[in-house]
């Protein structure tokens, strides 16, 4: 497998019933996060960004309200700095009825600095959580290590680093950026096994950004249950103030997705804006290329440009410039 440490978070997936519980009120007190959180040192990047904390939501006129979420804890094991646990304040949006429903696992971006990361609120835009919710979906969003009230070390820190004239500097560690990342998806999914309102059987992954690229490195590792992913401008080491529209080292990533290609099986879509202000309109096409070759039912989707220029925030935008393209996919699926 590509990820060593990521296979053996999925062939060595907790208890459900030891990693998680339910928070009350809108902030809880824990004595054991707080302790971890205070013997923990944040890395800062500050020379690479991939996307706002929590952007502003502009709701669409007639939009129906989102529910409030219930928030649960998903433990991940050895993600503190000193190898203890901490715990993913996760939001779980439910449609009406018993279930057992299907489930979408949403992975959120990255932001560039440790004061955005630390603001991050909501981890899937409203308009994405009325989709699914539309759908019959249960919508499970947790946010990472590092980020928001989660808090803890940042392990998702890639190196990248760009010069004054925008050039990359050195050779950033994406590989570990996917590992640290896609344990979040791994750990969510162990957890799902215990609910009740969960068809473990039909489940997507969806993610954007750095939450994308999380999301195909995930699903390389083939984990039971999944049917099917959704990349939303997946990758990492952009910077489109100092380098707008290319990503440091995106060479880098065309391997890394060919390596990922090749253990994926199941059905998936990638969806970039032509204007991504991280990416290009090249750079994602070179990294499809290279995933498909490994032979599993794909589609690269090369959306329009995004009128207000935030191509890379396609996922947040107004569900008419996306929305069609998850119900292709769904359809596809039969779903």
């Amino acid at each position: 497998m590509p990820f060593p440490e990521l296979d053996r978070s999925l062939r060595d997936m907790t208890s459900p019933s030891n990693n998680t519980r339910l928070r009350s009120g809108r902030r809880a007190s824990w004595t054991g996060l707080a302790l971890a959180l205070a013997t923990s040192a944040c890395c800062v990047t500050a020379h690479a960004q991939e996307d706002p904390a929590d952007p502003p939501v502009q709701a669409a006129s007639g939009a129906r309200a989102v529910p409030k979420p219930e928030i649960v804890e998903i433990a991940l094991k050895g993600a503190a700095t000193f190898g203890g646990d901490v715990n993913m304040v996760t939001q779980v949006f439910k449609p009406a009825g018993l279930g057992p429903f299907p489930v979408l696992l949403f992975s959120h971006g990255r932001a560039g600095s440790a004061v955005e990361r630390s603001k991050l609120i909501r981890p899937i835009p409203p308009d994405q959580v009325r989709f699914w919710l539309g759908k019959g979906y249960v919508v499970v969003a947790p946010i990472r290590v590092g980020y928001g009230s989660t808090g803890g070390p940042d392990a998702e820190a890639n190196g990248a680093r760009f010069d004054t004239e925008g050039r990359c500097v050195g050779r950033p560690d994406f590989r570990g950026v996917a590992d640290a990342a896609g344990k979040a998806v791994v750990a969510t999914l162990g957890w799902l096994r215990s609910q009740p309102w969960a068809d473990t059987h039909r489940v997507i992954l969806e993610g954007q950004s750095v939450g994308g690229f999380a999301t195909v490195a995930a699903a390389a590792h083939k984990p039971d249950g999944v049917l099917g992913f959704i990349n939303f401008a997946g990758g990492t080491g952009g910077n489109p103030e100092r380098s707008p529209g290319r990503g440091c080292d995106p060479d880098q990533l065309t391997d890394l997705y060919t390596e990922f290609g090749k253990t994926t099986s199941i059905p998936n879509v990638w969806i970039y804006a032509e204007n991504d202000q991280y990416w290009g309109a090249d750079a994602p096409r070179a990294w499809h290329a290279g995933f498909a070759r490994g032979g599993s039912k794909t589609t690269f989707v090369q959306a329009p440009p995004v009128g207000d220029g935030d191509g890379h925030g396609l996922s947040r935008h107004a569900p008419r410039l996306w929305a069609g393209y998850l119900n292709d996919f769904l359809d596809s699926m039969g779903k």
